[in-house]
């Protein structure tokens, strides 16, 4: 792709807090019209980096462009290119949905007949005379993603932006966002739902102690890593190691120690299945959970970490 096509560029981006590493000479590009997923732990450096970003923060070192521009050279040209919404939004109670909409219009000097147009596009017109207070988890974070997009922004940022809904508040969220696909915005997510990630983003980012472990799509990840599939299971007591690695087509052995499991990473579970319940009837252990499914982003990530996501 062309320097033309790049939304997002950091080259070389570190900020550290107290002696503490947030961004670890962190460069990327991200193209026009492509939806990026930021994960990692809590602590792994997404907030920071978003907010570097956004220009809420300044790295310490290295460099930040949009579409070209950095913030110091074109603030208030990129603030009109940029919207944002984050996983907590706090709206005045006593406020329609109609009149939150129409005074952040008055904020960047639109008119009131966008309202209509944004209470369309997510579903909220039913809701225009309903105070926000009142509103649902589901129809507050819609009326934020309103707002993110009042002035049609080219970059848009969510935060968590489904945390806490149910599964049709989420799935009504996602549809939203993958409307704007055609109108080529571009999509920086944080999230901690994996399958958010897979079924909203382009390519995956995976971030961990202020640097990118890892980064493309589900499939080019696995099988860059040359992972395949998984079996995890707990034990009424641990089968030896060395015999749990060397059982045919094991690639990886790790401890899921939050979920007090063990994981084995095979080529094919139909030739390691049958080979570690035989170990363990040889080893008079009783398998007290199985579970074999395919990989997931979770799996990656203990396996490159030793943690989970959500630790």
């Amino acid at each position: 792709m062309t320097q033309e096509n790049i939304a997002i560029e950091l080259k070389g981006v570190t900020k550290t807090f107290k002696g503490l590493v947030a961004s670890n000479n962190v460069s990327l590009k991200i193209f026009r019209g492509e939806y990026v997923a930021l994960l990692g732990p809590n602590g792994a450096g997404k907030t920071t980096l978003v907010e570097m970003i956004e220009g809420i923060q300044k790295p310490d070192s290295g460099s930040i462009s949009l579409f070209g521009r950095s913030w110091q050279e074109a603030e208030n040209e990129l603030r009109k290119k940029i919207g944002f919404s984050l996983q907590q939004t706090h709206f005045i109670d006593k406020l329609t949905v109609l009149e939150t909409l129409e005074l952040f219009l008055s904020f960047y000097n639109l008119p009131p007949q966008r309202a209509d147009e944004l209470l369309q596009q997510t579903g909220l017109g039913e809701k225009k005379s309903t105070y926000t207070v009142n509103l649902s988890g589901g129809q507050r974070q819609k009326l934020a993603l309103c707002i993110a997009l009042a002035h049609a922004p080219e970059i848009l940022i969510l935060d968590e932006p489904t945390t806490g809904l149910d599964p049709a508040a989420r799935r009504d969220i996602w549809e939203i966002v993958l409307k704007l696909k055609s109108q080529k915005t571009t999509l920086i997510l944080t999230t901690h739902y994996l399958e958010e990630a897979e079924y909203l983003c382009d390519r995956i980012l995976i971030m961990h102690k202020g640097s990118f472990l890892a980064q493309g799509t589900l499939e080019e990840l696995l099988r860059e890593n040359n992972m395949h599939e998984v079996i995890e299971f707990s034990a009424n007591r641990q089968m030896p190691q060395e015999k749990l690695t060397s059982l045919p087509g094991v690639l990886q052995y790790k401890q899921n120690d939050s979920a007090a499991k063990e994981v084995l990473l095979v080529k094919d579970i139909t030739l390691s299945l049958p080979k570690l319940l035989q170990l363990a009837k040889q080893s008079d252990v009783t398998l007290q959970s199985l579970e074999c499914r395919k990989l997931n982003l979770d799996d990656l990530f203990l396996s490159m970490t030793g943690r989970t996501l959500d630790e």
